[in-house]
Parts: C-alpha cells; structure tokens; sequence
C-alpha cells in the first residue's frame, strides 16, 4: 500500500533594492568631511602645499584597522590629525622662515608628538579611488554611474544579475534564492517543485497551502493524492507502481495490468511454467524436504483460481486476492494450455483446457495465476509446495499464523537465493528456470527483474496481514536462530507450536 507523505518547500523570495546615484553620495561625504578638517584658506602645510580637498572625481577611503562600526572613535582621531596639522603651522609661525630643511625637521617632530598623544593607533595613509570604487559581483567590472543592485554583500549591474538556471538577466522585483544562487520564480518552481510522476504536472498544494503527495514505500514514486481514486490511472498488478500516463501498459483482460517492465520475465502458460516449478522442486531437494509425490501444477486465469478457491473446504486464503492455492479437493479446473499473444494494448489469442483433477494424496494440484513475472511466480510456488509438504509429512491442523508463516519464509528463502545467491548458503535456481524469462536465456537476470525481487521480499517482509505478515516475521525469526530443520522439527514435537 502507498503512504502519503507531506514535504514542506521553502520558496525564498527577496525583494531587490538600487543603490543611489553619485551624486546623492557625494553629497554626503562632503557633509562628513567638513566636520573633520577645520582649517584655514590661508594657512600653508607641509612645504607650502595647499591641502587636496576631495574633488568631483575622487573619493577617500582608508584600509580597516578596526571596527568601521565605531563611527565616533574615527572621527574623534580624524580631530586629533587636524589638531596636528594646527600645531605645526603655529610652530612655524614662533621660529620664523628659516631654511625650508629646518622648517621642515622641526614640523615633522611636531607632527609626530601631537600624534603620540592620541589614544589610538595612527591610521595609514588614506587610499583613493575612482569614484566608481565598487565593483560588479558578476562581471567584476567598475560600476560608474547610473543604478546599481546590491545583494548578499555585493554590488551587480543590473544586466549582471542573472538567474543561475535560464541565465537571463533578474528584472523582477521580486526572486528566489537558492543557496546563494538567485533564480526567476518560475525557474525555481520548474526545477525545485516537485512534479507528480504519473500526470507529469506540479503537484498542487493542500489547503494549508503544503505540498502534499503520495510515496509507494519502496519504489519512492511520488505523485499526486488523486491517481489513487481516479479511473484513469493504472497500477501494475506486479510491482504495484501506478502507470505513468505517457508509458505503454498490457491488460490481462481480467482487471489486471502490466507494465513493460514485469512484462519481460511474465510467464502465460502451464507449459512455459514447468521448467521453475521443477526447479523449485529440486530446491526443496537440496535442503533435504523433497517431495515424493508428483503434484499437478497448472497455472490459471483469474476466475477459474477464484471459483477453485470457493470450493476448497480448507485452507486461509490472502486477501484482498489470492495469487496461488494448493489444492486438496478434487474439483475440474480450466488451466491456460497455450500462452496468449500482444494485441494492441492486451493479450488476445488465449487457449485453455479444462482438467479433471483427482485426489491420490494429500495434495491434489497447485495452481497458480497466470500474467506474472517469473520471479514472483517463483515464490508464489515456493509458497504452496510448503504447504503441500507440511500436508505430505502429516503436519496437520496447525494455526494459521505458524503454517502460512512458515510457506512464507520458505518463499523468502527462494527469492534470496535468486536475488543474492550463496547468502544462506542455497544455490540458485535460474539455470533451470522458465524458457520464457529473458534472464534464462542469457544465463542471468537483468537489474530491472533483480530490482524487482527485492521488491517481492520487501512485500514479504513489510505483510501487516496477522498470518501472512506476522506469521511471517515469528517464523523467520526462529528460522534465523535455530534452522530451517529444527524449527521444523519443534513445530511437530509441540502440535504446531514455533520454537522461541
């Protein structure tokens, strides 16, 4: 079964904002640096030189030797150099014009004493720069005049300003952020947004205004909550997956369908299925449980499994559909004798036998239903042949929970020998499996059909039913601890009871 999931998306949004112009900066700084420098017109400084007020084309900076954020303490030190400044003009005045080397000494060593006096440390010489000091964060070019965009600490033009996806330059008032990269708002919806993988659409947010979805637990398929109700979508009745609805489906003409993917290791008929049913047989063999007795297998349609179910007397069947049954009636069943062929989008051309099935033993036949990839087909009669075994060596009467739990685990088993050959010390069966898989004729199976027994175990496993899926995870836990054979072994000695 599908669960839901909600996922939260954050959609940052900034608003940009101009820097002034030139102008308007100019303006200030020349407030600014009024307050600072309070000399006269007149006075002479340093060899005569008139001091270089800022101008139109150039702009004072200093390099940081503490916090810029302690704005009083500059200026505080910028009163002290003009105090200096000062004080050295006066000197000149009290010792005359004397040669332009004395004057020069002795208003150096002025200089230096009134800056020893200050507080702090004196500052380097300034640095100046073009008016147009800031530089581009995209192109790192100048910017000069005209606007300009800061953002994240830097300055852009505004032609450099470009979303990280279609690269086109970010007009909008208004973006998104990812990262540091800056997107177009539909940029970032097509690439962030998740996009639901049957209608191929944005799935739409709730009421809440959260993006809500459907997950299938193993594959990870997100998609839309409504393909769960709608009768457009179709669900592989395989690997439960919901049909994109671009991609190409089989109907079995039965209520199931196929996806193209379980489509190429589906077994159709009796005759194709008895290379892995004997296989499968000989897999009991190698763990010492063989079955004397030849059982009939047939594999069957839909409506003949269901109408042979209805006349078994015994037996706990799995809701809400039963895949195989291990027959112990004798009841006239209609098995497929002539696998069907593709026609269009379904299977056409389908030939079947009705069969008399007598009882010689305990166990009349295993049927098994047709349509389905070898290897869930394999397990499906990995399933059954244990409950035919348990029957044929006198276990009886047991509870549901112990019997379907034990089929189970030995449907497991099987498919970890296929899927990870050698992990319980079994070999695998796919030299001897169905002639009609692709992996049996190459010798070997494709990832997709790999990918796919994973997924049978992990329905195994995952079973909330109360005999097949708890019944499963107690007898697999007494496998694991005492073996295969003696949990066995305890289950007859105590009437039906797993070792613990």
């Amino acid at each position: 079964m599908a669960s839901s999931g909600v996922n939260h998306l954050a959609q940052p949004c900034i608003r940009g904002q101009f820097v002034s112009s030139y102008a308007d900066r100019k303006s200030r700084f020349m407030k600014w640096i009024g307050k600072v420098f309070k000399v006269r017109s007149n006075h002479e400084v340093m060899g005569g030189q008139r001091p270089q007020f800022l101008g139109d084309e150039n702009i004072v900076s200093r390099a940081p030797v503490r916090s810029t954020d302690d704005r009083s303490g500059i200026e505080n030190d910028e009163l002290d150099r003009a105090i200096a400044l000062s004080k050295a003009e006066d000197l000149k005045k009290r010792h005359g014009f004397g040669s332009r080397k004395d004057n020069d000494e002795e208003l150096a060593r002025a200089l230096k004493e009134s800056l020893n006096m200050s507080g702090y440390p004196p500052y380097p010489p300034p640095q100046y720069f073009n008016r147009g000091y800031r530089f581009c964060g995209g192109c790192n070019r100048e910017i000069s005049d005209g606007n300009c965009l800061r953002f994240m600490g830097a300055y852009w033009h505004p032609e450099c300003f470009r979303c990280q996806a279609c690269h086109h330059p970010i007009t909008e008032n208004e973006f998104s952020l990812s990262g540091k990269d800056p997107y177009h708002k539909s940029c970032f919806k097509e690439l962030h947004h998740p996009k639901c993988e049957v209608c191929h659409q944005f799935i739409p947010t709730n009421g809440a205004g959260l993006i809500e979805y459907r997950s299938h637990p193993f594959w990870c398929q997100k998609y839309c909550p409504s393909h769960e109700y709608d009768h457009n979508t179709v669900r592989c009745c395989s690997c439960e997956r919901l049909e994109s609805w671009n991609a190409r489906y089989i109907s079995l003409g039965d209520g199931r369908s196929l996806c193209f993917e379980c489509m190429e290791s589906t077994i159709m008929d009796t005759g194709d299925c008895q290379p892995l049913y004997h296989s499968i047989r000989d897999y009991y063999e190698g763990m010492n449980m063989k079955l004397d007795q030849q059982i009939p297998m047939l594999l069957v349609e839909r409506q003949a499994l269901n109408e042979a179910i209805e006349g078994e007397k015994n037996g706990h069947h799995h809701m809400p559909e039963t895949r195989g049954l291990c027959l112990s009636e004798e009841q006239t069943v209609s098995g497929i004798l002539r696998r069907p062929r593709i026609g269009g989008n379904r299977f056409i051309g389908m030939k079947t036998h009705s069969q008399k099935l007598t009882r010689k033993c305990e166990v009349t036949a295993i049927l098994v239903l047709y349509g389905l990839p070898r290897l869930l087909t394999g397990s499906i009669l990995a399933h059954e042949l244990m409950h035919g075994w348990l029957r044929l060596k006198g276990y009886r009467n047991l509870n549901p929970e112990v019997e379907e739990g034990i089929c189970q685990v030995l449907s497991y088993m099987w498919l970890e020998s296929e899927v990870m050959p050698g992990s319980r010390g079994m070999p695998s069966t796919s030299t001897a499996s169905s002639s009609s898989s692709f992996s049996s004729k190459k010798g070997g199976k494709s990832e997709v059909e790999k990918k796919l027994g994973e997924f049978f175990m992990h329905q195994i496993a995952q079973d909330t039913s109360t005999a097949y899926g708890e019944g499963f995870r107690a007898a697999n836990a007494a496998v694991n601890r005492y073996g295969l054979r003696s949990t066995l072994d305890h289950i007859r000695l105590t009437g039906g009871n797993l070792p613990v």
